[in-house]
Protein backbone atom coordinates (compact mmCIF):
# COMPACT_ATOMS: atom_id res chain seq x y z
CA UNK A 1 0.00 0.00 0.00
CA UNK A 2 1.21 3.45 -0.93
CA UNK A 3 2.40 5.46 2.26
CA UNK A 4 2.07 9.19 0.27
CA UNK A 5 -0.69 10.96 1.51
CA UNK A 6 -4.12 10.89 -0.18
CA UNK A 7 -4.42 13.87 -2.65
CA UNK A 8 -6.66 16.75 -1.45
CA UNK A 9 -10.42 16.47 -2.71
CA UNK A 10 -12.00 20.20 -3.53
CA UNK A 11 -14.23 21.70 -0.98
CA UNK A 12 -17.30 20.94 0.28
CA UNK A 13 -16.79 17.34 -1.01
CA UNK A 14 -18.86 14.65 0.85
CA UNK A 15 -17.30 12.11 2.56
CA UNK A 16 -19.79 9.50 4.56
CA UNK A 17 -19.91 5.70 4.88
CA UNK A 18 -23.20 4.13 3.96
CA UNK A 19 -25.63 1.04 5.88
CA UNK A 20 -29.23 -0.40 5.02
CA UNK A 21 -32.27 -0.73 7.03
CA UNK A 22 -32.76 -4.63 6.48
CA UNK A 23 -29.45 -5.11 6.86
CA UNK A 24 -28.02 -3.56 10.37
CA UNK A 25 -31.98 -2.56 11.97
CA UNK A 26 -33.19 -5.63 13.14
CA UNK A 27 -36.61 -4.87 15.44
CA UNK A 28 -38.43 -7.60 13.53
CA UNK A 29 -41.52 -7.49 15.04
CA UNK A 30 -42.05 -3.55 15.16
CA UNK A 31 -42.35 -3.40 11.67
CA UNK A 32 -44.73 -4.88 8.82
CA UNK A 33 -43.18 -7.95 6.93
CA UNK A 34 -40.61 -7.42 4.11
CA UNK A 35 -40.49 -10.06 0.86
CA UNK A 36 -36.98 -10.68 2.53
CA UNK A 37 -38.34 -11.74 5.89
CA UNK A 38 -40.23 -14.42 3.60
CA UNK A 39 -37.40 -15.23 1.57
CA UNK A 40 -35.26 -16.23 4.68
CA UNK A 41 -37.86 -18.33 6.31
CA UNK A 42 -37.80 -20.60 3.41
CA UNK A 43 -34.22 -23.48 4.15
CA UNK A 44 -31.68 -23.17 1.94
CA UNK A 45 -32.41 -19.66 1.12
CA UNK A 46 -29.17 -18.05 2.98
CA UNK A 47 -26.17 -19.92 2.90
CA UNK A 48 -25.94 -19.81 6.99
CA UNK A 49 -29.51 -20.49 7.86
CA UNK A 50 -30.02 -17.03 9.28
CA UNK A 51 -32.07 -14.25 9.35
CA UNK A 52 -31.82 -10.28 9.82
CA UNK A 53 -34.30 -10.36 12.76
CA UNK A 54 -31.90 -9.12 15.23
CA UNK A 55 -29.10 -8.45 12.35
CA UNK A 56 -26.60 -5.25 14.36
CA UNK A 57 -29.80 -4.64 16.52
CA UNK A 58 -29.30 -1.09 15.00
CA UNK A 59 -32.67 0.02 15.71
CA UNK A 60 -32.19 -0.01 19.59
CA UNK A 61 -28.24 1.36 19.44
CA UNK A 62 -28.45 3.97 17.20
CA UNK A 63 -27.15 6.73 19.41
CA UNK A 64 -23.89 4.25 19.95
CA UNK A 65 -23.65 4.50 15.89
CA UNK A 66 -24.06 7.79 15.41
CA UNK A 67 -21.50 8.34 18.10
CA UNK A 68 -19.44 5.61 16.06
CA UNK A 69 -19.81 7.65 12.71
CA UNK A 70 -19.18 11.21 14.42
CA UNK A 71 -15.51 9.71 15.60
CA UNK A 72 -14.84 8.65 12.25
CA UNK A 73 -15.44 11.92 11.28
CA UNK A 74 -17.94 11.40 8.16
CA UNK A 75 -20.04 14.44 7.15
CA UNK A 76 -22.48 12.48 5.85
CA UNK A 77 -24.48 9.29 6.39
CA UNK A 78 -26.20 7.49 4.06
CA UNK A 79 -28.82 4.82 5.49
CA UNK A 80 -32.14 3.48 4.33
CA UNK A 81 -35.61 3.98 5.37
CA UNK A 82 -37.77 0.57 5.67
CA UNK A 83 -40.59 0.72 3.29
CA UNK A 84 -42.41 -2.11 5.85
CA UNK A 85 -41.01 -0.18 9.31
CA UNK A 86 -42.80 2.92 8.02
CA UNK A 87 -46.19 1.23 7.15
CA UNK A 88 -46.40 0.28 10.73
CA UNK A 89 -47.85 2.38 13.39
CA UNK A 90 -45.15 4.46 14.85
CA UNK A 91 -43.00 3.25 12.24
CA UNK A 92 -41.34 7.20 10.98
CA UNK A 93 -40.49 7.87 14.72
CA UNK A 94 -37.10 5.86 14.45
CA UNK A 95 -36.18 7.66 11.66
CA UNK A 96 -37.28 10.90 13.40
CA UNK A 97 -34.66 9.91 15.94
CA UNK A 98 -31.94 8.88 14.08
CA UNK A 99 -32.23 12.25 11.74
CA UNK A 100 -32.14 14.25 15.36
CA UNK A 101 -29.13 12.15 16.28
CA UNK A 102 -27.53 12.77 13.09
CA UNK A 103 -27.81 16.42 12.90
CA UNK A 104 -26.96 16.90 16.74
CA UNK A 105 -23.37 15.53 15.49
CA UNK A 106 -23.33 17.56 12.39
CA UNK A 107 -23.84 14.75 10.14
CA UNK A 108 -25.88 15.05 6.69
CA UNK A 109 -28.31 12.41 7.02
CA UNK A 110 -28.98 10.79 3.42
CA UNK A 111 -31.61 8.58 3.26
CA UNK A 112 -32.28 5.76 0.84
CA UNK A 113 -36.19 5.06 -0.02
CA UNK A 114 -36.01 1.67 -1.04
CA UNK A 115 -33.08 -0.59 -0.45
CA UNK A 116 -34.31 -4.24 -1.60
CA UNK A 117 -36.98 -4.41 1.80
CA UNK A 118 -39.94 -4.46 -0.08
CA UNK A 119 -43.22 -4.83 1.57
CA UNK A 120 -44.78 -8.20 1.66
CA UNK A 121 -48.06 -8.15 0.00
CA UNK A 122 -46.74 -5.71 -3.09
CA UNK A 123 -44.53 -6.98 -6.38
CA UNK A 124 -42.43 -5.18 -8.79
CA UNK A 125 -44.26 -6.72 -11.13
CA UNK A 126 -47.61 -4.62 -10.80
CA UNK A 127 -47.42 -1.70 -12.17
CA UNK A 128 -49.23 -0.42 -9.36
CA UNK A 129 -46.46 -0.83 -6.81
CA UNK A 130 -44.81 2.51 -8.62
CA UNK A 131 -47.65 4.75 -7.75
CA UNK A 132 -47.39 3.37 -3.98
CA UNK A 133 -43.60 4.34 -3.78
CA UNK A 134 -44.72 7.93 -4.94
CA UNK A 135 -46.88 7.60 -2.03
CA UNK A 136 -44.40 6.27 0.40
CA UNK A 137 -42.10 8.50 -0.88
CA UNK A 138 -44.24 11.89 -0.18
CA UNK A 139 -45.24 10.04 3.39
CA UNK A 140 -41.58 10.27 4.06
CA UNK A 141 -40.36 13.70 2.89
CA UNK A 142 -42.99 15.24 4.64
CA UNK A 143 -41.93 14.31 7.89
CA UNK A 144 -38.07 14.34 7.47
CA UNK A 145 -37.69 17.28 4.82
CA UNK A 146 -37.30 19.60 7.21
CA UNK A 147 -34.27 18.04 8.30
CA UNK A 148 -32.92 15.83 5.49
CA UNK A 149 -31.29 17.64 2.38
CA UNK A 150 -30.22 15.12 0.18
CA UNK A 151 -32.69 12.02 -1.05
CA UNK A 152 -31.71 9.13 -2.76
CA UNK A 153 -34.92 7.41 -4.45
CA UNK A 154 -33.17 3.59 -4.56
CA UNK A 155 -30.66 1.59 -4.23
CA UNK A 156 -29.15 -1.13 -7.16
CA UNK A 157 -32.81 -1.78 -9.04
CA UNK A 158 -30.36 -3.90 -11.48
CA UNK A 159 -29.49 -6.14 -8.78
CA UNK A 160 -32.73 -5.52 -7.09
CA UNK A 161 -34.16 -7.31 -10.37
CA UNK A 162 -31.10 -10.04 -11.75
CA UNK A 163 -30.59 -11.52 -8.23
CA UNK A 164 -34.02 -11.35 -6.81
CA UNK A 165 -36.51 -11.69 -9.91
CA UNK A 166 -34.06 -12.99 -12.68
CA UNK A 167 -31.87 -15.86 -11.03
CA UNK A 168 -33.95 -15.88 -7.79
CA UNK A 169 -31.07 -15.69 -5.56
CA UNK A 170 -32.00 -12.85 -3.37
CA UNK A 171 -35.59 -12.22 -2.17
CA UNK A 172 -38.09 -12.43 -4.01
CA UNK A 173 -36.95 -15.49 -5.17
CA UNK A 174 -37.92 -15.64 -8.50
CA UNK A 175 -36.35 -16.78 -11.85
CA UNK A 176 -38.32 -15.07 -14.34
CA UNK A 177 -34.81 -15.02 -16.46
CA UNK A 178 -35.87 -11.89 -19.27
CA UNK A 179 -39.83 -12.21 -18.27
CA UNK A 180 -37.99 -9.78 -15.00
CA UNK A 181 -37.39 -7.11 -17.29
CA UNK A 182 -41.22 -5.24 -16.34
CA UNK A 183 -39.45 -5.60 -12.84
CA UNK A 184 -36.78 -2.88 -14.23
CA UNK A 185 -38.96 -0.61 -15.52
CA UNK A 186 -41.37 -0.48 -12.86
CA UNK A 187 -38.55 0.24 -10.27
CA UNK A 188 -37.73 3.03 -12.88
CA UNK A 189 -41.06 4.73 -12.96
CA UNK A 190 -41.05 4.47 -9.13
CA UNK A 191 -38.22 6.62 -9.08
CA UNK A 192 -39.11 9.12 -11.91
CA UNK A 193 -42.79 9.15 -9.97
CA UNK A 194 -40.74 9.97 -6.18
CA UNK A 195 -38.67 12.27 -7.75
CA UNK A 196 -42.20 14.21 -8.62
CA UNK A 197 -43.01 13.80 -5.31
CA UNK A 198 -39.96 14.59 -3.39
CA UNK A 199 -40.17 17.86 -5.30
CA UNK A 200 -43.53 18.33 -4.37
CA UNK A 201 -42.67 18.23 -0.87
CA UNK A 202 -39.82 20.71 -0.98
CA UNK A 203 -36.90 18.40 -1.55
CA UNK A 204 -34.13 19.91 -4.02
CA UNK A 205 -30.94 17.57 -3.65
CA UNK A 206 -32.42 14.35 -4.93
CA UNK A 207 -29.90 11.24 -6.83
CA UNK A 208 -30.05 7.85 -7.21
CA UNK A 209 -27.86 4.58 -6.42
CA UNK A 210 -27.09 2.90 -9.82
CA UNK A 211 -24.36 0.19 -9.58
CA UNK A 212 -22.14 0.23 -12.63
CA UNK A 213 -18.95 -1.22 -13.43
CA UNK A 214 -16.39 -1.55 -16.62
CA UNK A 215 -17.25 -4.60 -18.69
CA UNK A 216 -13.96 -5.97 -20.46
CA UNK A 217 -14.58 -8.74 -22.69
CA UNK A 218 -12.58 -12.10 -22.71
CA UNK A 219 -10.92 -11.59 -25.76
CA UNK A 220 -11.32 -9.85 -28.91
CA UNK A 221 -13.50 -12.85 -30.47
CA UNK A 222 -16.89 -11.37 -32.14
CA UNK A 223 -18.46 -14.02 -29.83
CA UNK A 224 -16.82 -12.33 -26.81
CA UNK A 225 -17.42 -8.56 -27.75
CA UNK A 226 -20.87 -9.58 -28.89
CA UNK A 227 -21.58 -11.32 -25.20
CA UNK A 228 -19.88 -8.20 -23.28
CA UNK A 229 -21.55 -5.46 -24.88
CA UNK A 230 -25.06 -7.32 -23.93
CA UNK A 231 -23.67 -7.64 -20.05
CA UNK A 232 -23.10 -3.71 -20.56
CA UNK A 233 -26.65 -3.46 -21.72
CA UNK A 234 -28.18 -5.17 -19.29
CA UNK A 235 -26.05 -4.23 -15.97
CA UNK A 236 -25.23 -0.51 -17.20
CA UNK A 237 -27.16 1.29 -20.44
CA UNK A 238 -30.72 -0.49 -19.18
CA UNK A 239 -30.71 1.44 -15.89
CA UNK A 240 -28.55 4.52 -16.40
CA UNK A 241 -29.90 5.11 -20.29
CA UNK A 242 -33.77 6.12 -19.50
CA UNK A 243 -32.57 8.17 -16.47
CA UNK A 244 -30.36 10.28 -18.06
CA UNK A 245 -31.23 10.46 -22.21
CA UNK A 246 -34.63 9.55 -22.01
CA UNK A 247 -34.67 6.18 -23.83
CA UNK A 248 -33.94 2.61 -23.25
CA UNK A 249 -30.81 0.58 -25.45
CA UNK A 250 -31.98 -0.24 -29.08
CA UNK A 251 -34.13 -3.40 -28.50
CA UNK A 252 -34.94 -2.67 -24.86
CA UNK A 253 -37.86 -0.37 -25.39
CA UNK A 254 -40.26 -2.89 -26.82
CA UNK A 255 -39.88 -5.65 -24.46
CA UNK A 256 -41.22 -3.20 -21.52
CA UNK A 257 -45.06 -3.29 -20.26
CA UNK A 258 -47.22 -0.34 -20.29
CA UNK A 259 -46.84 2.85 -22.77
CA UNK A 260 -42.81 3.49 -22.52
CA UNK A 261 -42.72 6.49 -24.19
CA UNK A 262 -44.96 8.44 -21.74
CA UNK A 263 -43.35 6.51 -19.12
CA UNK A 264 -40.15 7.53 -19.82
CA UNK A 265 -40.72 11.19 -19.83
CA UNK A 266 -41.34 10.49 -15.99
CA UNK A 267 -38.24 8.37 -15.59
CA UNK A 268 -36.33 11.06 -17.23
CA UNK A 269 -37.19 13.46 -14.50
CA UNK A 270 -34.08 15.67 -13.95
CA UNK A 271 -31.64 14.46 -11.70
CA UNK A 272 -29.32 16.58 -9.00
CA UNK A 273 -26.79 14.25 -8.81
CA UNK A 274 -26.21 10.39 -9.94
CA UNK A 275 -25.16 7.93 -7.45
CA UNK A 276 -22.81 4.81 -8.30
CA UNK A 277 -21.93 2.19 -6.15
CA UNK A 278 -18.70 -0.05 -7.75
CA UNK A 279 -17.39 -2.56 -6.40
CA UNK A 280 -15.26 -4.02 -9.60
CA UNK A 281 -15.47 -4.57 -13.28
CA UNK A 282 -16.79 -7.53 -15.09
CA UNK A 283 -14.96 -10.10 -17.05
CA UNK A 284 -17.50 -11.73 -19.81
CA UNK A 285 -17.21 -13.75 -22.45
CA UNK A 286 -19.52 -15.72 -24.55
CA UNK A 287 -21.71 -18.62 -23.21
CA UNK A 288 -19.55 -21.85 -21.98
CA UNK A 289 -22.71 -23.90 -21.99
CA UNK A 290 -22.78 -25.04 -18.22
CA UNK A 291 -23.38 -23.31 -15.20
CA UNK A 292 -21.08 -21.12 -13.50
CA UNK A 293 -20.54 -20.34 -9.82
CA UNK A 294 -19.57 -16.36 -9.89
CA UNK A 295 -19.08 -14.27 -6.83
CA UNK A 296 -21.98 -16.14 -4.25
CA UNK A 297 -24.18 -16.44 -7.58
CA UNK A 298 -24.64 -19.37 -9.95
CA UNK A 299 -25.04 -17.59 -13.68
CA UNK A 300 -27.57 -20.63 -15.70
CA UNK A 301 -26.08 -21.80 -18.90
CA UNK A 302 -29.25 -20.82 -20.91
CA UNK A 303 -28.00 -16.37 -20.63
CA UNK A 304 -26.14 -15.26 -23.86
CA UNK A 305 -22.86 -14.71 -21.72
CA UNK A 306 -20.73 -15.62 -19.48
CA UNK A 307 -18.45 -14.29 -16.53
CA UNK A 308 -15.17 -15.25 -16.36
CA UNK A 309 -12.48 -14.32 -13.56
CA UNK A 310 -10.01 -11.36 -14.03
CA UNK A 311 -6.60 -12.60 -13.94
CA UNK A 312 -3.87 -11.10 -12.17
CA UNK A 313 -4.87 -9.09 -9.38
CA UNK A 314 -6.03 -9.80 -5.89
CA UNK A 315 -9.56 -10.71 -4.58
CA UNK A 316 -11.29 -10.05 -1.56
CA UNK A 317 -12.48 -12.94 0.64
CA UNK A 318 -15.80 -12.91 -1.12
CA UNK A 319 -13.77 -13.97 -4.14
CA UNK A 320 -14.77 -10.53 -5.71
CA UNK A 321 -11.16 -8.37 -8.04
CA UNK A 322 -10.06 -5.42 -6.75
CA UNK A 323 -9.45 -3.41 -9.68
CA UNK A 324 -9.31 0.38 -8.30
CA UNK A 325 -8.53 1.67 -11.89
CA UNK A 326 -11.69 0.30 -13.23
CA UNK A 327 -13.29 3.24 -11.06
CA UNK A 328 -11.32 5.49 -13.18
CA UNK A 329 -12.12 3.84 -16.08
CA UNK A 330 -16.32 3.49 -15.14
CA UNK A 331 -16.43 7.40 -14.09
CA UNK A 332 -14.69 8.42 -17.47
CA UNK A 333 -16.60 6.39 -19.35
CA UNK A 334 -19.93 7.41 -18.08
CA UNK A 335 -18.58 11.20 -18.70
CA UNK A 336 -17.91 10.57 -22.08
CA UNK A 337 -21.06 8.69 -23.21
CA UNK A 338 -23.36 11.11 -21.37
CA UNK A 339 -21.64 14.21 -21.29
CA UNK A 340 -23.97 17.37 -20.27
CA UNK A 341 -26.43 15.03 -19.31
CA UNK A 342 -24.35 13.17 -16.94
CA UNK A 343 -25.03 15.81 -13.24
CA UNK A 344 -22.28 15.38 -10.56
CA UNK A 345 -21.60 12.19 -9.14
CA UNK A 346 -21.28 10.67 -5.96
CA UNK A 347 -19.60 7.15 -5.13
CA UNK A 348 -22.57 6.37 -3.28
CA UNK A 349 -20.94 2.82 -2.56
CA UNK A 350 -17.24 1.27 -2.34
CA UNK A 351 -16.22 -1.65 -0.23
CA UNK A 352 -14.93 -5.40 0.33
CA UNK A 353 -15.40 -7.88 2.69
CA UNK A 354 -12.55 -9.15 4.59
CA UNK A 355 -12.17 -10.64 8.15
CA UNK A 356 -10.50 -9.49 10.50
CA UNK A 357 -10.00 -6.32 13.08
CA UNK A 358 -6.54 -5.66 11.81
CA UNK A 359 -7.72 -5.25 8.40
CA UNK A 360 -4.69 -3.82 6.63
CA UNK A 361 -6.18 -5.44 3.40
CA UNK A 362 -9.17 -3.42 3.89
CA UNK A 363 -7.14 -0.01 4.13
CA UNK A 364 -5.17 -1.15 0.95
CA UNK A 365 -8.73 -1.44 -0.68
CA UNK A 366 -9.80 1.76 -0.17
CA UNK A 367 -6.63 3.69 -0.42
CA UNK A 368 -6.50 2.16 -3.90
CA UNK A 369 -10.30 3.49 -4.53
CA UNK A 370 -9.65 6.69 -3.39
CA UNK A 371 -7.09 7.28 -5.02
CA UNK A 372 -8.51 6.32 -8.70
CA UNK A 373 -11.56 8.11 -7.39
CA UNK A 374 -9.45 11.27 -7.18
CA UNK A 375 -7.60 10.25 -10.75
CA UNK A 376 -11.14 10.53 -12.40
CA UNK A 377 -11.49 14.05 -10.51
CA UNK A 378 -8.21 15.35 -11.63
CA UNK A 379 -9.65 14.19 -15.51
CA UNK A 380 -12.32 16.40 -14.84
CA UNK A 381 -15.29 14.23 -14.21
CA UNK A 382 -17.08 16.12 -11.74
CA UNK A 383 -17.54 13.65 -8.60
CA UNK A 384 -19.01 15.26 -5.52
CA UNK A 385 -18.60 12.94 -2.87
CA UNK A 386 -17.86 9.44 -1.92
CA UNK A 387 -18.95 6.60 0.49
CA UNK A 388 -17.71 3.62 1.98
CA UNK A 389 -19.85 0.51 2.08
CA UNK A 390 -19.73 -0.30 5.21
CA UNK A 391 -20.53 1.34 8.87
CA UNK A 392 -20.78 -2.11 10.45
CA UNK A 393 -20.42 -5.88 9.63
CA UNK A 394 -24.22 -6.59 8.56
CA UNK A 395 -26.39 -9.14 7.25
CA UNK A 396 -25.05 -10.16 3.88
CA UNK A 397 -28.32 -11.08 2.64
CA UNK A 398 -27.90 -14.26 0.67
CA UNK A 399 -24.87 -14.73 2.41
CA UNK A 400 -25.75 -14.28 6.23
CA UNK A 401 -23.31 -13.39 8.42
CA UNK A 402 -20.21 -14.78 6.40
CA UNK A 403 -19.24 -12.09 5.02
CA UNK A 404 -17.88 -8.78 6.83
CA UNK A 405 -17.85 -5.17 5.10
CA UNK A 406 -17.62 -3.42 7.85
CA UNK A 407 -15.74 -0.34 9.05
CA UNK A 408 -16.71 -1.46 12.38
CA UNK A 409 -16.52 -5.38 13.96
CA UNK A 410 -20.09 -6.75 15.33
CA UNK A 411 -20.00 -9.96 17.74
CA UNK A 412 -23.11 -11.02 16.46
CA UNK A 413 -23.26 -13.30 20.03
CA UNK A 414 -23.05 -9.70 22.41
CA UNK A 415 -23.66 -7.27 19.60
CA UNK A 416 -20.64 -5.60 20.80
CA UNK A 417 -19.09 -2.88 18.23
CA UNK A 418 -15.31 -2.90 17.89
CA UNK A 419 -13.43 -0.41 15.24
CA UNK A 420 -11.22 -1.88 12.93
CA UNK A 421 -7.92 -0.49 11.61
CA UNK A 422 -9.36 0.96 8.61
CA UNK A 423 -11.84 2.70 11.13
CA UNK A 424 -8.62 4.37 12.02
CA UNK A 425 -7.07 4.69 9.02
CA UNK A 426 -10.47 6.49 7.46
CA UNK A 427 -10.69 8.89 10.22
CA UNK A 428 -6.84 9.98 9.61
CA UNK A 429 -7.75 10.48 6.23
CA UNK A 430 -10.81 12.33 6.84
CA UNK A 431 -8.92 14.44 9.07
CA UNK A 432 -5.96 15.19 6.81
CA UNK A 433 -8.86 16.05 4.39
CA UNK A 434 -9.95 18.64 6.61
Amino acid sequence: MATNPIPQFPAGFLWGVSTSAHQIEGAVDEREPSVWDAFTAEPGRVKDGSTAAVACDHYHRYPEDVALLSGLGVTAYRFSVSWPRVRAEGGLDFYDRLVDELCAAGIRPVPTLFHWDLPLDLDWLDRDTASRFAEYASTVAERLGDRVKKWITLNEPAEHTLFGHALGAHAPGKQLMFDALPVAHHQLLAHGLAVRALRAAGATDIGIANSHGPTWPASQEPADLEAAGFYDVLLNRLFADPLLLGEYPEGIGELMPGDVDSDLKIIAEPLDWYGINYYAPTRVGAPEGADIEFGGLTIPAELPFSVRQIEGVPVTDFGWPVVPEGLTELLTTFRDRYGDRLPPVVITENGCSYEGIDDQDRIAYLDGHIRALHRAVEAGVDVRGYFVWSLLDNFEWAEGYARRFGLVHVDFETLERTPKASYGWLRDVLRAQG
